[in-house]
């Protein structure tokens, strides 16, 4: 699990997560927005894992979910299940890459409220499709080897830092933040499909690895 905190922390955050937390700094009243943005995210974060853990755990404790080294174990034709539905919304995302477009409620954070900034971060990092798919293999992963929920520590911690990121660099780099931002924000914007697409393969690799 420990080997795998980066990539599935990069993973929550790759997409609308991270273009939301750069909108916020571009905003007026920056940290404020982040700092509800974050607190959010805090919370999505810790009650996904703790819920995703426990439902695994009373899963496992009902019908085994199976070792991992053994490929037909439920746990991992669960995992299977879910490398073949990340495998499908990324030739989707690919076949309809000429018109994809960010979604329009992207545009209106730009003039977020603090409750608007909060439920950013509370929703996006724990209903959104693809987050809610890696606190699922949090959960799973942690009852297959029976560890403790202490073991989603770094991946919480992780997750976190990551989406904190854009509001760390403009605390640290005003300036030079100022010009950035509005350009990784555009650039996201343009290409966003291509950022689905690398955030589903990284996730089918973590799964198979």
């Amino acid at each position: 699990m420990s080997l795998a905190v980066i990539p599935l922390a990069i993973t929550m955050n790759a997409g609308p997560q991270i273009m939301s937390a750069i909108i916020f700094v571009t905003a007026n009243k920056p940290l404020k927005l982040s700092a509800y943005f974050i607190t959010g995210v805090v919370i999505a974060v810790t009650v996904g894992v703790t819920i995703t853990y426990t439902l695994a755990t009373v899963l496992g404790n009902t019908v085994s979910l199976g070792d991992p080294s053994d490929s037909g174990s439920l746990g991992n034709i669960i995992q299977c299940l879910l490398v073949g539905l990340l495998v499908f919304l990324s030739i989707k995302s690919y076949v309809g890459r000429e018109t994809s477009e960010p979604p329009r409620w992207l545009g209106a954070m730009q003039n977020a409220t603090p409750r608007t900034a909060f439920m950013a971060g509370l929703l996006l990092l724990s209903v959104f499709p693809s987050d809610f798919v890696v606190l699922m293999t949090v959960g799973i992963n942690l009852a297959q080897q029976n560890a403790s929920l202490l073991g989603a520590l770094p991946f919480v911690a992780a997750t976190i830092l990551i989406a904190a990121l854009p509001a760390l660099a403009y605390l640290l780099f005003r300036r030079r933040a100022e010009r950035a931002m509005p350009k990784v924000r555009d650039w996201m914007n343009t290409n966003s499909w291509l950022v689905n697409i690398i955030v589903y393969v990284i996730f089918i690799l973590l799964i198979l690895a």
